[in-house]
């Protein structure tokens, strides 16, 4: 039995499976104690019981093995792992922990890890020998991530692997003013990449966002959904954000590729200031000097990786809200990124979608991602839509493409 296929079962399911193992009152429980009571009764029945999650090792030592439905917070139903397993098979907080488990003892709270049969999907003898994030070498984005996709091209995502092209181990920040549509972009990034690159390990972490605006993402996304809506405290903001970043960095230890999607980074910086111990120097906007390392750090992570695997990051950043705070922020992190996609509130008053600035958004060292020949087509592009305004270039642009079914259509017509 494992403890992750029965959280994903409906509660009727659950029901039905506690009468298999008469399980007396099963329909007044609620599913926590229904859960409960099911690998209760398996392991009184010397049951196998299996589970899983990410680690969090905490300053004494042991640690606890936390669940994504929680979005990586402490829950009932945390896994207890024991500091002897942590320190024979090295873990660390972000690995992906799976094996056999027990329930609570009398005067017991939680589960507990009997035998460590996976680490992050590998044997955990080949993930003892694995070196560390810190110590490999960053480089360049050079293998590019297409978001154009062959069902349903969306002239959005041609137009942002023409402009913005995106690579493994982009370091990309969307600078956007209030309701100028950053939220759908990133929904129609995530479908793409999930869609073309189904190698690729996408979360996406949103921090002080709205309630609905989860549930959307949860719906549209196929892929991880991580999320500390508006009426959560700064510290929770903090600590799911720190969970996803830890998780992504033992991911990237093992070579794998993995694409996290932050809307927004102005709101993680602003919950860091809320819970940072004050330092005594205050910058405008009331943000502390130190209050901004650790949203860097997490922003610094991304990069593509010489030995194998990539971690990207694509954040969104705000502007013109009114808060002198939010200005310092987005200062701070300009330039840090080796991507920026701006959008224009002109644009999206009008109502043009995408409402990207073109001549202020582009990609460092683009030349690496595409081909001599787009770079040259593109090259010409931009110096035409050089004299336009946001408005009058993404018109222009959206006219031409739309009359071609595909990106490499339209750079066979603009030759001709």
């Amino acid at each position: 039995m494992n403890l992750k296929e029965l959280k994903e079962k409906k509660i009727n399911e659950l029901t039905a499976l506690a009468k298999k193992y008469n399980i007396e009152s099963a329909s007044s429980m609620r599913k926590q104690d229904l859960i409960f009571a099911l690998l209760q009764s398996q392991s009184d029945q010397n049951g196998l019981i299996y589970g899983e999650g990410v680690l969090e090792t905490l300053p004494d030592g042991f640690g606890f093995l936390r669940a994504p439905d929680y979005n990586y917070l402490p829950g009932p139903d945390d896994i207890y792992v024991s500091p002897s397993q942590i320190r024979r098979f090295n873990l660390r907080t972000g690995d992906i922990v799976s094996g056999q488990i027990r329930p609570p003892k009398e005067g017991e709270r939680y589960f507990a890890l009997l035998k460590v049969e996976k680490v992050n999907y590998e044997d955990p003898e080949v993930a003892r020998e694995k070196i560390l994030f810190d110590n490999l070498t960053p480089l360049y984005p050079q293998e590019r991530l297409t978001l154009e996709t062959k069902t349903k091209p969306d002239l959005s995502m041609r137009i942002m692997d023409f402009f913005t092209p995106i690579g493994k181990g982009q370091r990309g920040l969307i600078v956007s003013p209030p309701r100028a549509g950053k939220t759908m972009l990133l929904q129609k990034v995530a479908n793409a990449i999930t869609t073309n690159h189904p190698e690729v390990v996408l979360l996406v972490l949103l921090i002080d966002e709205r309630p609905e605006e989860v549930t959307d993402m949860q719906r549209s996304v196929n892929g991880e959904v991580i999320s500390s809506t508006f009426d959560e405290p700064a510290q929770r903001h903090v600590q799911v954000s720190e969970m996803v970043i830890e998780k992504a960095k033992r991911l990237v230890e093992h070579q794998k590729d993995v694409v996290i999607l932050l809307d927004s980074i102005t709101r993680l910086a602003r919950a860091y200031n809320a819970v940072v111990p004050p330092s005594g120097k205050v910058l405008s906007g009331g943000v502390d000097s130190n209050a901004l390392h650790k949203p860097k750090r997490f922003f610094g992570a991304a990069r593509n990786i010489e030995e194998g695997g990539s971690l990207t990051i694509i954040a969104t950043a705000l502007i013109d809200t009114g808060s002198r705070m939010d200005e310092v922020i987005f200062e701070e992190f300009k330039g840090t990124g080796n991507m920026e996609i701006v959008l224009d509130r002109k644009l999206s008053e009008r109502r043009i979608f995408p409402a990207i600035d073109l001549n202020k958004s582009g990609t460092r060292k683009e030349e690496l991602l595409l081909t001599k020949e787009a770079l040259n087509r593109i090259w010409v592009l931009r110096k035409v839509l050089q004299p336009l305004n946001p408005v009058e270039g993404m018109e222009f642009l959206l006219d031409k493409m739309q009359s071609t079914p595909s990106n490499k259509d339209f750079l066979q017509s603009m030759s001709k």
